[in-house]
């Protein structure tokens, strides 16, 4: 049961380690000392619906119309290939590092309701969590709980990281140099998925 727990772990991680409004407005707060424990703990609770949705939703689904889960593995493969592509080519063009600006002070209500529109209001995370999750989550038979545990705790642990650690991860993510990196390692992680996902399509 490792592996769908490692899989969805790693697949999480991958979608969400991007730098995003979302994530950048974390890393602002986490840089600042304020609120961090309620928005971190905000965007990892929203995350875990949408995959528990995501992940429950197509095994329905696959149940009532067989023809979904194909259709919908396809479409994550091809998804997982333009993403890991956007990651390389924004490796090669980066030039400058995570810039923050302003001083003032965020009081708790409009620091819960700014991550609570970056989570539910962009697009791209139903993408991520319910669609793509969901979607390669009907790989593991078995293990599709953990597959959605895996993912979870991608969440859990990269949002705490990145606003608890904010301190001391701004001297690396003021430089260039980490944001190549970064690309670089998602950009392989997803097409190493989207392998992954095709390869699991022709052996079915």
């Amino acid at each position: 049961m490792t592996i769908p727990l490692f899989a969805g772990f790693m697949l999480g991680l991958s979608l969400i380690l991007p730098i995003g409004a979302q994530n950048a407005f974390v890393l602002r707060l986490g840089l600042k000392g304020e609120h961090v424990l309620a928005v971190c703990l905000t965007c990892a609770l929203s995350d875990a619906v949408l995959i528990l949705l995501g992940v429950a939703g197509f095994a329905q689904i696959s149940a009532i119309m067989p023809w979904a889960e194909p259709v919908m593995r396809y479409a994550g493969a091809t998804f997982l290939i333009v993403y890991g592509a956007r990651s390389f080519i924004s490796a090669f063009a980066v030039d400058t590092g995570l810039q923050l600006s302003g001083t003032a002070t965020t009081t708790l209500e409009r620091a819960l309701l700014t991550c609570l529109a970056f989570t539910w209001l962009n697009p791209h995370v139903y993408l991520d969590t319910v669609v793509l999750i969901g979607s390669i989550s009907t790989q593991f038979d078995e293990g599709r709980e953990m597959f959605a545990l895996g993912a979870m705790l991608a969440s859990f642990t990269f949002f705490f990281s990145l606003g608890y650690g904010a301190r001391l991860l701004r001297p690396f993510f003021v430089r260039p140099g980490t944001w190549r990196f970064l690309d670089g390692a998602i950009g392989l992680v997803m097409w190493i998925t989207a392998a992954r996902v095709l390869l699991g399509s022709t052996s079915a």
